[in-house]
């Protein structure tokens, strides 16, 4: 299947909206080919924006988009609908169902709670992973471990103020200011991975099923089909993260590079490849201080 992906950023952008709609608009209970949308988003269509509403968009939250941010949001920025997930409180037999409505990217006119929390998502939640049970400790912060928690943050704070901004754009995926090409960061506390080494190639792994990018490969071994990327985007794929392997993300890298998970967003080999094997996320760095610190450790998302 050859797609021809656009390699001009903008084409490319109108080429995602083409693409997804036209995938959206095919019934999902009608339609007998391999792949089709969720019943959720049959019919949806971008909702771009001008202009001046990203202008005061900036000014209401006091941000810069990157010209290619800035770009996504005028041609596709979020679509006309949102996912409504339906949940209990508790594992209780009787408890209350909870409804939430999910946005697809979210949508900077109508989600200033949702977007309000996300920007405090980084900060809150890799300082959990600080103070709580991964310990996670630096080695640019320093090779002994404070004993209280308020020089931590201290610590933490002056480091993260440096970080370059980064800016929501879906679920727990960040967009990076202040670095070239706009990466895109998955920060899931302090377990952080490059999930787009700029916005075509994010928006290529993040859509790829709504671009219906996905084909039905037959394994002889297991007698079965399993759905694999397009042969193209499998191409772009291996090129990012080759080009990757020059690249430099300020005060980020050494976060993403704390676990093992991180290296291979960076387009590197971790550095004990057995590791891998056994323990998917293990740290690469403990301080002096703490007790058998050359044991490795599991990653623990509490």
């Amino acid at each position: 299947m050859k797609l021809e992906i656009p390699d001009d950023y903008t084409a490319f952008l109108y080429w995602v909206k083409e693409r997804t709609e036209k995938f959206w608009s095919i019934n999902p209970e009608h339609s007998e080919a391999d792949f089709v949308c969720e019943k959720w988003i049959y019919g949806a269509k971008w909702i771009g924006l001008s202009d001046a509403e990203i202008d005061a968009v900036e000014h209401r939250y006091n941000i810069t988009f990157t010209p290619d941010h800035r770009q996504f949001l005028k041609i596709l920025h979020t679509i006309d609908r949102k996912e409504t997930v339906e949940y209990k409180s508790s594992f209780d037999k009787d408890a209350e169902i909870k409804i939430e409505h999910i946005p697809f990217f979210y949508n900077w006119l109508e989600d200033e709670k949702e977007i309000r929390e996300r920007f405090d998502w980084p900060f809150r939640t890799i300082f959990e992973d600080v103070v709580g049970a991964n310990k996670v400790w630096l080695k640019s912060w320093g090779q002994i471990r404070p004993q209280s928690d308020k020089e931590k943050e201290r610590i933490f704070s002056e480091w993260f103020e440096q970080t370059p901004k980064v800016i929501p754009l879906f679920g727990h995926r960040f967009t990076v200011s202040d670095v070239k090409d706009t990466p895109v960061l998955s920060i899931y506390g302090s377990d952080i991975i490059v999930y787009g080494w700029n916005m075509r190639h994010y928006l290529l792994e993040e859509l790829k099923d709504h671009l219906n990018l996905n084909e039905l490969v037959y394994d002889d071994e297991d007698d079965e089909w399993y759905a694999e990327p397009v042969k193209e985007l499998q191409e772009i794929n291996q090129m990012e993260f080759k080009n990757a392997k020059d690249k430099t993300i300020p005060f980020w890298e050494e976060m993403i590079l704390f676990w093992s998970s991180g290296w291979s967003s960076f387009g590197k080999e971790y550095p004990n490849p057995n590791n891998k094997l056994i323990l998917p996320i293990v740290k690469t760095f403990t301080p002096d201080d703490e007790e058998d610190n050359n044991t490795q450790k599991t990653f623990n998302p509490f």
